[in-house]
């Protein structure tokens, strides 16, 4: 009986231990499944950060996100970012509060929604928080709508059938029926209207052509383990840039150093910004999302940058088919404008209206083209007929938009003329004229049109706030969008106001100190200029008197450094101005710098010509003892009185020596 009893102890110790070690490896499985959530997570904050940061580059001026869960808590990284992407400019709340920071999200994410952008469990008080997954999600639903989409829609196919329907068969959201219902479109369409696949299986289709293109024979199936090697990043770059790649290497090399050899090159010779790293892509699982991102660049520098006369082809084509779209846009927004001529205010506000909405809805596009351009030293005829179909549209639409508010009912008249003054004193000017004594005139000027119209302001707003909506009908005089439109006007004009006072106040300045430099070096190298005679060095210090001791330029320079360098610091103390701070600083410091350099030369410069004008004399005074030696020296020779000659000449020699070192 006891020995039964010991061996069932004996189980229920074995059955214990079983338990005990099934618990401790359930554990370390949650361990392995965090930890890789941990380097996920990881993996696409470094991704994204230096996505982002590539995207903030462009802004002007750039600013930089250091850590991406922490800079987007208060929304202004956000607004900058989607400023970017959407090339529109986004107003701030004044302050830098709570209340501000959700002010910033919200309109943020308003913006997005108006976009038909579906943001899945994004929320404002998870982005307040930094919440990773979150700031992770809002990223990549940025980078897919903006970026990826983007691209993806203006794909064309020229690969085989097969490849179009083995990626349609990948794609998890077509189902069997509807891929055989779904015939091949025509070879040269756009994607996205010929082939109903996602952006993703499209950016997958376009790295199976240039792997096609660059004779790899590798079967890329998807984002992640396909491009572990780095054979396949290397394939798109021989692709895009056939003498940068030397692909037979690739076989004897490891796949970190493929994959750092192809991210240098693109960094080097691509201008692609290095988003990964390759310790994150040679891993059992790369990420998808960071994979995909980083090779959506690939995409967006082969729209950018053609590489050969068939692409160039391809571009001239669709510079084509988009300036003869513009053309037709024009006319119709003419068409549309002169329809109205005599109808009430509403209507032609409502035919414009309508042509800006369905506008901005199909110009999508337009902008990759135009973006190239920028970067594109030398336009083709149909990239300039594309230009000139651009500006002209646009100039119509500013032109139509201005006549809209100076043609409201009175007395919003009023209120619309008074808005388009103070948005012209709020527009920015040229970034670098080349007068900076004009410059800084039009700044002063601004400044003072900007006072005045704030002064205004008050009397306008009233006006605006105690406008009777309705005519003796009982119809609207002004449609409910305009005037939500003028409200938002008068918002963005207070808000800004403040903070364009400061800017202008720092260009006028700026440019007084770079036109007074201008000046005194003008007048340097007059002082410096060949000296040809005394009276042009006596002339030229006269000058520098007049300039210096009379005019006192270099005083007067030294006074307005200083004003830049206190209105410099006030600038970069105020939060809403916050990322001009680095570049206004080195704008500053480099102008301390040429004025010490250049205050400098014009000391120096007066003790050049005073010691040229004194081994000028010195010289006069020498050749007027050499003229009377010579006249004594012919009387001396007839009276034979060599000895004397000899010593006067030792004299003379002494003395041109002496001149000559002078």
């Amino acid at each position: 009986m006891a020995e039964i009893v010991k061996e069932e102890g004996a189980g229920g110790k074995e059955s214990d231990e079983s338990k005990t070690e099934t618990l401790h490896m359930a554990d370390d499985l949650n361990d392995f499944a965090e930890l890789y959530d941990v380097e996920q997570e990881q993996i696409q904050k470094r991704t994204f950060t230096n996505w982002v940061n590539a995207q903030l580059s462009k802004r002007r001026p750039p600013v930089t996100v250091l850590d991406l869960f922490n800079d987007f808590r208060d929304g202004s990284r956000l607004l900058d970012l989607l400023e970017v992407m959407c090339g529109q400019r986004m107003s701030r709340e004044k302050g830098k509060g709570m209340f501000q920071h959700r002010a910033h999200i919200e309109k943020g994410l308003a913006f997005l929604k108006r976009k038909s952008i579906k943001l899945v469990n994004i929320n404002v008080p998870d982005i307040m928080d930094g919440k990773p997954s979150i700031i992770l999600g809002l990223i990549w639903t940025i980078i897919m709508h903006f970026h990826i989409e983007e691209l993806a829609s203006t794909l064309s196919f020229s690969s085989r059938q097969s490849s179009l329907e083995s990626l349609a068969s990948l794609d998890t959201r077509s189902t069997s029926s509807s891929a055989r219902s779904s015939p091949v479109p025509p070879r040269g369409s756009p994607l996205h209207t010929r082939f109903r696949i996602s952006a993703k299986k499209a950016l997958l289709l376009w790295v199976r052509e240039q792997c096609h293109k660059a004779g790899c024979t590798l079967n890329v199936k998807d984002f992640k383990a396909s491009w572990r090697s780095g054979v396949v990043f290397l394939a798109i770059l021989y692709a895009l840039r056939p003498d940068l790649v030397d692909l037979s290497k690739a076989r004897s090399r490891t796949n970190r150093q493929n994959l750092e050899e192809a991210f240098r090159i693109a960094e080097r010779e691509l201008h692609i910004p290095r988003l990964l790293d390759p310790a994150d892509v040679d891993v059992r699982d790369p990420d998808e999302k960071s994979i995909m991102t980083y090779v959506a660049q690939f995409l967006q520098y082969s729209k950018d940058a053609p590489a050969d006369e068939e692409m160039q082809t391809s571009t001239n084509q669709k510079a084509q088919e988009v300036t003869c779209w513009l053309e037709q846009a024009y006319q119709e927004l003419l068409e549309g404008w002169d329809s109205t001529e005599g109808e009430s205010y509403s209507e032609r506000y409502h035919v414009f209206h309508t042509f800006i909405v369905s506008f901005n809805e199909q110009r999508r596009p337009v902008m990759p083209l135009l973006t190239a351009m920028k970067r594109t030293p030398r336009l083709s005829e149909e990239q300039r007929a594309l230009r000139h179909a651009w500006d002209s549209l646009a100039e119509k639409l500013r032109e139509y938009k201005t006549e809209l508010d100076l043609s409201l009912p009175a007395p919003l008249d009023t209120v619309g003329r008074w808005l388009l003054r103070v948005e012209e004193a709020l527009a920015d000017g040229e970034d670098d004229p080349q007068d900076h004594g004009r410059a800084a005139q039009e700044a002063r000027e601004k400044q003072e049109l900007l006072k005045v119209c704030l002064e205004e302001m008050p009397h306008h707003m009233k006006m605006f706030q105690n406008f009777q909506n309705m005519d003796e009908y009982g119809e609207m005089l002004v449609p409910a969008d305009k005037l939500e439109e003028m409200k938002r006007r008068f918002t963005s004009v207070r808000v800004s106001a403040k903070y364009h006072g400061i800017k202008l106040e720092y260009r006028e300045h700026r440019h007084t100190v770079l036109d007074l430099l201008a000046q005194l070096k003008i007048k340097l190298r007059a002082w410096k200029r060949a000296y040809i005679s005394q009276e042009a060095v006596r002339v030229l210090i006269q000058d520098w008197n007049e300039t210096v001791n009379k005019q006192t330029l270099p005083s007067v320079l030294e006074g307005s450094l200083y004003k830049l360098k206190h209105i410099a610091s006030k600038y970069t103390s105020k939060s809403a101005l916050a990322g001009d701070s680095s570049h206004v600083s080195k704008e500053v410091k480099t102008l301390e710098t040429e004025t010490a350099v250049t205050l400098q030369d014009v000391k120096m410069v007066k003790g050049t010509m005073g010691r040229v004008l004194s081994a000028w004399d010195s010289y006069c005074d020498s050749y007027s003892s050499v003229h009377a030696w010579l006249e004594q020296g012919t009387q001396s020779n007839r009276h034979g009185q060599r000895a004397e000659v000899n010593i006067n000449t030792r004299l003379v020699l002494c003395l041109i020596s002496t001149w000559a070192q002078e």
